[in-house]
């Protein structure tokens, strides 16, 4: 079960707004809160570009931000898919792209598959394509190689397996190309965003891969490193 959230806006809406980032004075500036209905606590920050930091009541939580990342997508996008076909984004402009026989082909033969996995892709040359629209939770993905990557599964392992057998691996590899990179740098609001969106997943604890995407270090065990109280 995902850990406790109260409603919030999510790390989509908040990664891709418009509003200005705040001043580094800002930042500094956030209040520290402690609250039993966010177990993952509240953003103080990044490290290494990598990591975000956030404290709760134990002490503070080191967050793979990537991982985390992939996570939440790779469950949104299972979901859409459970409920009946991934929700599509236009692109305000096609991307085209160099394609070979078999990935036209491949586009002109898995039409209704490629809609329901959210992409609308077009023939305009026997040699390119056009991507037209992709996942709406991968819009922020490279759109091309995104396609790429779809289409190789599609026509390596067939329709039928990719929606059966190859699901998961498929849209864990979407996920991926989705989840926000290392050294991409956050504001508090998209942290603390990205933080309930977690509590919210189920499986949130473990990347596609298996690896943890985060994990506590309580005031007492910091209290031990410092030697306080000794």
């Amino acid at each position: 079960m995902p850990l406790r959230a109260s409603e919030s806006e999510n790390f989509y809406s908040v990664l891709f707004s418009d509003q200005a980032r705040p001043a580094p004075s800002e930042l500094a500036a956030t209040p520290i809160a402690h609250d039993d209905d966010h177990p993952l606590g509240f953003a103080l920050g990044q490290l290494a570009g990598i990591y975000i930091l956030a404290q709760n009541r134990s002490g503070l939580v080191v967050v793979d931000m990537h991982a985390a990342h992939e996570r939440i997508v790779y469950e949104s996008l299972k979901t859409a898919l459970d409920a009946d076909r991934i929700p599509t984004q236009n692109l305000l402009i096609p991307a085209t792209m160099t394609a070979t026989e078999l990935e036209v082909a491949t586009v002109e033969e898995n039409r209704e598959l490629l809609t329901t996995l959210g992409f609308e892709l077009a023939v305009i040359a026997p040699n390119a394509l056009a991507v037209r629209a992709v996942p709406s939770m991968l819009s922020n993905a490279d759109a091309t190689q995104l396609a790429h990557e779809t289409l190789r599964e599609i026509a390596e392992f067939g329709a039928g397996r990719v929606l059966t057998e190859r699901r998961n691996e498929m849209l864990s590899t979407m996920a991926c190309h989705a989840a926000v990179r290392a050294n991409r740098q956050l504001t508090i609001e998209e942290m603390n965003a990205l933080l309930r969106d977690m509590e919210n997943t189920e499986r949130s604890g473990q990347c596609n891969h298996g690896r943890p995407t985060w994990f506590p270090i309580t005031l007492a065990e910091l209290d031990r490193m410092f030697m306080r109280g000794q």
